[in-house]
């Protein structure tokens, strides 16, 4: 078991604090084991179990909680009077105005309350509204390429980790599945239930197949700017027509299950937000391997996705930056201000043409911030006129 040690250490930061902890993130990204492991981090610092309620809504015990009444009453008959009670609620958003009863408990000042969800709606309307500045979230995916590299020996090869993390999966369990037809089945498994019970079974669409082109074309064009529009054109002329706001309603689904994420542009020049353009990034490489199959991939926009998703694990804001007429793959803001990234699979060519229009979009920025050009490149450190060059296997296990 890999012990995701930052998540771990978040939740351990906020233990007795008078927050609701909410644990994010697309199903499989392994929210209920960082849930065990903090009970188990309780119970060596010396909390009885009986001070511990952990339920968990898949599991078919508590199929028939379907109500905020009936949890309520299923945790309070278990409280403790006088005792620090530890509750531990996962994939909380089955039961019907859980958020209630999630309000209930956490005003008992007994209580420390953990809940989990596979749906960005769980911070939504209502549970917001009712819990505005009493809970932090916890934003968890699938494994980083560290957390990957750390279940192998030390001697592994990291260019070979690298092309087994991005085809075999981040998901935590696929590292226990050895087979490469059993890996796929897993992974169509995960896909299945996040389209059948956390999109088709709450948005009642009622084109299964339409949706499923829907993630293939998404999936088939990370890191490429896309329109609701475009999309629509595109599936149009190839025989599944679809309306602009039936894509809209489909990518929000998407988004919300953690399925993918979007990303919005700003002017790095004139400092501001744009509302129109945008990207689209997949939680995990493999799961896109297994229903789109080994085809030629465009690697650079595979690295692109796979540094999107460590400057989001790394708890930076991401956008992509309009520079001029030019762009700039990542700005990351963070505690310390902004940072710009470009990201290409490789900048050695005869003429060093490549290395130029990459540097481009980065010269073009007039601001003193760090900037990095990642590249899986075996070539020394380098600094062009302050742009950092990067190996970003390197960046990715610092």
């Amino acid at each position: 078991m890999i012990p995701r040690h930052e998540y771990l250490e978040s939740l351990k930061s906020f233990r007795d604090k008078q927050l609701i902890k909410v644990v994010t993130g697309i199903r499989r990204c392994g929210k209920s084991t960082l849930l065990e492991l903090f009970q188990d981090y309780l119970r060596s610092d010396g909390i009885p179990n009986e001070q511990i309620i952990s339920i968990n809504f898949e599991d078919g015990e508590f199929d028939e909680i379907e109500t905020y009444k009936q949890l309520y009453s299923l945790v309070t008959e278990k409280l403790l009077p006088d005792r620090r009670m530890y509750i531990f609620l996962d994939e909380v958003q089955r039961v019907t105005d859980f958020q209630k009863a999630v309000d209930s408990l956490y005003v008992k000042k007994n209580c420390d309350v953990y809940i989990t969800g596979s749906n960005a709606r769980l911070l939504s309307g209502e549970l917001a509204t009712l819990l505005s500045g009493r809970y932090v979230e916890i934003k968890m995916l699938p494994l980083s390429f560290k957390e990957y590299v750390s279940h192998f020996t030390k001697d592994a090869n990291p260019e070979r980790l690298y092309a087994d993390y991005i085809q075999n999966s981040a998901f935590p369990y696929s590292l226990e599945i050895s087979r490469p037809k059993d890996r796929r089945q897993y992974l169509q498994g995960i896909y299945d239930t996040i389209v059948m019970k956390d999109i088709i079974a709450r948005k009642k669409f009622p084109d299964t197949a339409m949706l499923k082109s829907i993630v293939c074309f998404m999936f088939d064009n990370i890191g490429n700017l896309c329109s609701t529009k475009s999309i629509a054109d595109t599936m149009t002329s190839a025989g599944r027509k679809i309306a602009v706001h039936t894509v809209e309603s489909y990518l929000t689904a998407l988004t919300e299950s953690f399925i993918l994420y979007q990303i919005g542009r700003y002017d790095v020049k004139g400092k501001q937000y744009l509302k129109t353009g945008g990207k689209y990034y997949a939680a995990d490489i493999g799961l896109r391997y297994a229903l789109l199959g080994t085809k030629k991939a465009d690697m650079g926009h595979i690295l692109e996705n796979v540094v999107f998703l460590e400057l989001y694990r790394r708890g930076y804001e991401v956008y992509i930056g309009k520079v001029g007429n030019t762009e700039v793959d990542f700005i990351a803001i963070g505690d310390e201000g902004e940072e710009y990234y470009q990201v290409a699979y490789t900048v050695i060519d005869a003429d060093g043409a490549t290395l130029q229009r990459e540097l481009a979009p980065l010269d073009a920025i007039s601001d003193h911030n760090p900037k990095y050009l990642l590249t899986m490149d075996n070539t020394p450190f380098t600094s062009h006129n302050g742009i950092k060059q990067i190996n970003a296997l390197d960046w990715l296990l610092k």
